[in-house]
């Protein structure tokens, strides 16, 4: 991944990112140093908190990384997996209704989410909601739409 430009945020964009993750997601970020990063042949943008890639905009609504999300851990708009579905979720396939044990009932179809796994609460991917919160278990179909995972160009960019 290419950077196109880098800047630091001013203190009101700092502000209303936070307040946007802490609404949605229950997460309040506490880095010192906050840097916008503009990747070049992406949709993607970053936030860097104290130099990790913790923030990125996805359609300009900011949501937390997967490595954000092991540092913040969400409260709200988490979808738990079962072990038989971390292989192919971390892989970035899309998530399956039989692989989902729990899903935070207030997720809106078109949310953007975080995956995580049930036996430590790791976060594996981020995807977009097809379905709402109340109905994403069960037995199945394609629930989550996989936008970002573990080892992609997102999750291995650095600095």
């Amino acid at each position: 991944m290419e950077v196109k430009s880098r800047h630091h945020l001013r203190s009101d964009e700092i502000r209303d990112l936070e307040t946007i993750l802490d609404d949605a997601l229950g997460v309040s970020l506490d880095g010192d140093t906050y840097e916008r990063v503009d990747l070049v042949g992406t949709e993607f943008d970053l936030v860097l908190v104290d130099g990790e890639p913790s923030v990125f905009y996805v359609d300009g609504d900011p949501f937390l990384t997967v490595r954000g999300a092991n540092a913040y851990p969400p409260e709200r708009r988490v979808v738990t997996v079962d072990a038989g579905a971390v292989q192919f979720v971390s892989d970035g396939a899309d998530v399956m209704r039989p692989g989902i044990v729990d899903a935070d009932e207030a997720i809106a179809p078109g949310d953007l989410v975080a995956i995580v796994e049930e036996t430590h609460g790791k976060a594996l991917a981020v995807g977009r909601a097809l379905e709402p919160g109340a109905d994403l278990a069960g037995d199945s179909g394609k629930v989550i739409e996989s936008v970002h995972h573990v080892g992609d160009d997102l999750y291995e960019f650095s600095v």
